[in-house]
Order: C-alpha cells, then structure tokens, then sequence
C-alpha cells in the first residue's frame, strides 16, 4: 500500500541535517518509484557536514545521499526492462537527468522517483542475489575499478596501494580480481588493515614497520635512479596527501606507474628528477563508464572470492544520521558507514 509521506534526510549546511517529511510522489508514465534498502555516506558528505556543501554539489535544502541500493515499488508503463522488486542502483547524474544533482539523488530519504527511467542510463540493475550489504559497495567500488584497471594489472604484475579506506582497499581488491600476483595496502589504522588482510592483501602500518624494508621484501629491488628501489609495478595514491606522494618517490622504481585517486586539496611538491631518469608514469583515476565497471565489479561480487559484507563496519537508522556522518568521519573506527532502512 502506498503511503502517504516519507522521511527525508534534508542537508541545511554546515553541522546540520534535519529529517523532514515529504508527500509520496505520484509516479507518471515514464518514471519509476524505488524504496531505498541501504544507503553509503561518502566522503563528499563527510566534507559537505564539517565544510560547506557547494564544493561537493551538496545543495542546501536538498534530499541528499548518491551511494544506495533500492528496491522498485512503481513502475510507470512505459518503463521496460523492470520489475516489481528489483533491486537497482539509482544513477547519480542520470536520475534526475541532471549532472548538478550527481550527489543530491535521495540516498538518505526512504524513496526516490526516477524519472523519465531508462535501464542501464537512469538506473543500474543489481543481481537480487547479491546481499545489500555487498552492493552498497557499488559506487565505491565503481572509483576503484577506474583506477585500478588503468594502471593495466594482471599476472605477472605487482601494486602497492597508499591508504586502505573504502576507495583504496576496493582498488586493492579489484587489481588482486584483475589478477596481480600480490598487492599491499599501506595505511596507519589497524583496523583498516585488518580488513585488508582478510581480503588476502598484503599490509603494511608505516607508524609499526619499516615500509621501505617491508616493500623490498615482498617485491624485491631493483637497481634505478637514487640507488636500489622497489620492484613493484605500480601504486595507487588513495590517500590525496603530501604522504602518498613521499611514500611513492621513496619507493618506486624505474618503469613504475602511479594511479592518483586521492583527492588533493592542497598542492604536493615532487621532486621530478627522478621521475625523469626513472620513467615514472602518474595519471589520474581512470575513466571506464560506470557501467562496463559495475559488469566486472558484480563478477567479483558474485564469485564468492571476496566477502565484502564486512566492510560496512557501522549501521545507523535515518533519524541518526547526524552520528552516522561524524562516525564515518572517524577513520580509525570506520570503514565504510551506512544507512540501513
């Protein structure tokens, strides 16, 4: 049965988000209605919360929340491809036809229309049998996969990946399913790296070990520019300080590839020396569609290789919202915080 209203998480601005009541919304001929299930705090409402929202196109006054997994409820009859039931992942930009509203699709309120919806472009569908807890990873995982896929892992290949939060262990995990012999997660969170190891990566806590000593002995050396460096193959900024970009001079050796994921708010130094005598290679985050990346991610997903479910470490209902954002803001508790309806 229908109902007549619905909750809403509403973003006011700094600090503050109020859970409102909105009328249900009719569903035309060409839409879709969808019951959120779960949904991910991301780091842009994490920075939207303690920041200002403008820079992360987090509207004030704005249903918000991009990261979710939701169930179809309505569907209009001109909409092919859906059932009743049908668990989708609503498409950011292509939700609502509109790229400014990439982060303000709904996540956090209990239901969204789709308009005009077209399979594949407003929304993505997701296997029922993958468990919720699994496919909220979707999004996150969508960023690692860019990454990691453009840095061309495969057998024979090696990755060292700087920072183990969501993004960077879903690029660890996606270049060990792409078939790298062995990747390592550099992070100082103990749980984190935790995570990590259970996924069968290699992990290493900088503030505990010696990451030089670690890298050598787990890839090997290799003569290069500034004497003997490490082996491995490519790295994976995940952390977007001053630190990924140390840690990846110190390290890497000639031929080596750096794929930059970590959103830098503050200008680095590098020092391009030896880049230039060790043919360093550094890019951005990769720029497959989000579709031909959700095809290999659901692969991984439903092989049973990984258990992913762990990795929503914290759970809140919707009226918590305000703890459930300064809790994933917490990355030595959190790894990845969600919104459970």
């Amino acid at each position: 049965m229908r109902p007549e209203n619905y909750s809403a998480a509403i973003y006011k601005g700094k600090g503050s988000v109020a859970v409102e009541t909105r009328p249900y919304p009719e569903c035309g001929d060409d839409d879709v209605i969808v019951k959120n299930l779960i949904a991910g705090i991301c780091g842009g409402d994490i920075g939207a919360y303690y920041k200002g929202g403008d820079a992360h196109m987090i509207w004030k006054d704005h249903e918000f929340g991009h990261e979710m997994v939701s169930e179809v409820v309505e569907i209009g009859k001109n909409v092919k491809g859906l059932s009743i039931g049908d668990h989708v992942f609503p498409n950011m930009g292509n939700a609502f036809r509109d790229r400014m509203r990439m982060a303000t699709v709904g996540g956090f309120s209990e239901y969204i229309k789709i308009i005009q919806c077209e399979v594949g472009f407003s929304l993505i569908k997701i296997d029922n049998d993958i468990p919720a807890k699994t496919a909220i990873l979707l999004e996150p995982f969508v960023i690692g996969t860019r990454v990691a896929e453009s840095l061309k892992p495969g057998p024979g290949k090696t990755c060292i990946v700087l920072g183990c939060g969501i993004i960077g262990l879903s690029a660890a995990i996606m270049s060990k399913w792409y078939g790298c012999d062995k990747v390592m997660v550099v992070d100082i969170s103990d749980k984190r790296l935790s995570n990590a190891a259970n996924m069968g990566l290699i992990t290493c806590n900088p503030q505990k070990e010696d990451l030089k000593e670690k890298a050598f002995a787990e890839f090997g050396s290799a003569p290069g520019f500034g004497g003997n460096l490490c082996a491995a193959n490519s790295y994976i900024d995940a952390i977007g300080t001053q630190d990924a970009i140390d840690y990846f001079c110190s390290l890497a050796g000639r031929e080596a590839s750096l794929g930059v994921v970590g959103t830098h708010h503050e200008i680095i130094n590098i020092n391009l020396l030896p880049l230039c005598y060790n043919n360093w290679r550094i890019g951005g985050c990769g720029n497959i569609t989000i579709n031909a990346a959700a095809e290999e991610i659901f692969k991984m997903m439903k092989s049973g290789k990984f258990d992913l479910t762990p990795l929503v470490s914290h759970e809140f209902k919707l009226e918590q919202i305000n703890d459930a954002i300064k809790t994933a803001s917490n990355p030595a508790e959190a790894q990845k915080v969600c919104i459970s309806y």
